[in-house]
């Protein structure tokens, strides 16, 4: 169930920047987003993220603002000197929060000439995946691991694609036929460190904003360790069936590869990757039906996957 600005009292006691301000929501999906004047603020989902993991998400943050020129958010400390803080809600349930800089810009749709945005897109990747590379990780880094296990498996991090909307017994079988493909295909491509690693995992449009010829990339919060090509997949999350795509695809490989040089079985990935995504989101839609974006992209998307799975199928 979305917040509401009035859950946000004792919030805003947190940073002097917040003091007597009133936000208002402007994003539910995996955590909440409320903008204020000059900053946004991101209340985390329970039971998602640990503060761990959310500590480590902002020490690569940190890192890739001191070591890269990626236009990135800027976490804000609070009052207390830490960008971690936790407050109580009015029912007294505890919810940890970060509080950033505000950026401009909107977010791009599907239905604008998206070739060069994924050119950046590419090159962003190839960046963030260069810097994960050489980055040396804090003592106490903890991200989750996006894997075959951990996406297709009954107990997956965003649940089980096998019980999302629209899955029934005509279409499981042929879904769950490319999941077990799938997960013989990434077994042999395997997680050496020129292929695996630390990623952003959710470069999708809901996380770019764009700004005249400028494009922020936002949301670490998914960021964790996975094939790195799974970042172009990420990037077209939800709309893996759409006619553009292999022409965003050609433009995300071609920058990509100017910052990083792919292998042939890095590129040959992709459609793997796609799939891994696409079930990924099918599970997501399932446990977070009552968010509005979930709500969006539900009518058809079982049908979609079970197209995507049948192509991957025959390929296979």
């Amino acid at each position: 169930m979305p917040l509401d600005p009035q859950d946000l009292r004792e919030a805003t006691k947190l940073w002097p920047q917040l003091a007597g301000a009133a936000g208002r929501l402007i994003n539910y999906s995996e955590n909440h987003t409320f903008l204020f004047d000059g900053y946004t603020l991101r209340v985390h989902r329970p039971d998602y993220q640990s503060p761990e993991t959310i500590e480590s998400e902002l020490a690569w943050l940190a890192a890739l603002r001191r070591d890269t020129d990626l236009p990135v958010a800027e976490p804000v400390p609070g009052s207390n000197g830490k960008l971690l803080q936790h407050f109580a809600m009015p029912d007294g349930e505890r919810r940890y929060a970060v509080l950033f800089r505000y950026l401009p810009g909107s977010e791009p749709t599907m239905d604008s000439d998206l070739t060069g945005l994924f050119a950046k897109l590419g090159s962003y990747a190839a960046t963030l995946h260069q810097h994960a590379i050489t980055w040396t990780q804090p003592t106490e880094f903890n991200r989750q691991a996006w894997n075959t296990a951990s996406i297709l498996d009954a107990d997956g991090l965003w649940g089980d694609w096998r019980v999302a909307p629209g899955v029934d017994d005509t279409n499981r079988p042929l879904i769950e036929a490319a999941s077990e493909l799938l997960r013989a295909d990434l077994a042999a491509y395997g997680t050496e460190p020129d292929r695996y690693g630390l990623i952003h995992a959710d470069m999708r449009l809901g996380n770019l904003l764009v700004d005249g010829d400028k494009v922020s990339l936002i949301d670490f919060d998914d960021s964790g360790f996975c094939w790195f090509t799974y970042d172009f997949a990420a990037s077209i999350s939800f709309y893996e069936t759409h006619p553009s795509v292999p022409e965003l695809r050609a433009a995300w490989l071609q920058a990509y590869q100017q910052v990083r040089p792919l292998s042939p079985a890095d590129i040959a990935s992709l459609d793997a990757m796609i799939l891994l995504r696409r079930l990924a989101l099918l599970a997501w839609i399932g446990t977070h039906a009552e968010t509005k974006l979930a709500q969006h992209h539900m009518p058809g998307f079982a049908q979609g996957t079970a197209e995507l799975a049948a192509r991957y199928l025959d390929r296979g």
